[in-house]
């Protein structure tokens, strides 16, 4: 087309024709006013590109700053409780979002079990006292409530790296003949999907 650079000599072809002044919007002026130092015409975006960089880089230092010295456990409280609290599983409805699992008799929970609820040859009392030392033995984990009449108790288990807290109440029924079933529901406090981390608490405590 002719036109090698933007700015000097836009009308050189037309000898015979008088110099054109041609008004910016305020807008070009402004564009053209942030890269007039610029040589050449990609070091203007190049310029803007490094200047994102450099804001995300000092975000990133700011969050992990701010990470390491207030700790994950305060930091991830500032969002709200880590402990999400109790639930009754006969009147239990799931999440919309997949960041929860649940164990569950259907003769207790109407809600939809991730896994079948299994049996146990051992009464509710005995099923607890073993699975207390199941629980005891994962990592980052807290007993938060008690509960010995109702035979319910509630943790919070943080993740290993960031520390990102899941609430997980357990409840031991007594069924018929000496044996007993165990309902289990774990949440995320965080995130709209917790990748199967939930689901797979469950069916780890359930195969120790």
């Amino acid at each position: 087309m002719g036109i090698n650079r933007i700015g000097k000599g836009v009308c050189s072809g037309l000898k015979n024709e008088p110099a054109m002044d041609i008004d910016l919007l305020p807008a070009q002026r402004d564009h053209a006013g942030a890269c007039s130092g610029v040589k050449r015409p990609g070091d203007c975006g190049l310029k803007a590109v490094s200047k994102i960089v450099a804001v995300g880089v000092a975000i990133v230092v700011v969050v992990v700053s701010a990470f390491v010295l207030i700790g994950p456990e305060r930091l991830w409280s500032t969002m709200g409780p880590t402990d999400l609290g109790p639930i009754d599983f006969a009147t239990l409805k799931r999440r919309k979002s997949p960041n929860d699992a649940l164990v569950c008799p259907p003769r207790l929970c109407k809600a939809k079990s991730d896994l079948e609820a299994p049996a146990f040859a051992v009464d509710a009392k005995g099923l607890r006292a073993a699975m207390v030392k199941v629980i005891a033995s994962e990592p980052m984990i807290t007993a938060v409530h008690i509960a010995d009449d109702a035979l319910t108790d509630r943790y919070v288990q943080r993740s290993a790296l960031l520390g990102f807290p899941d609430t997980i109440v357990v409840r031991y029924l007594d069924q018929p003949e000496g044996t007993s079933m165990v309902a289990i529901y774990s949440r995320s406090q965080l995130g709209d999907s917790d990748m199967g981390v939930n689901k797979a608490r469950i069916e780890r405590w359930l195969g120790k």
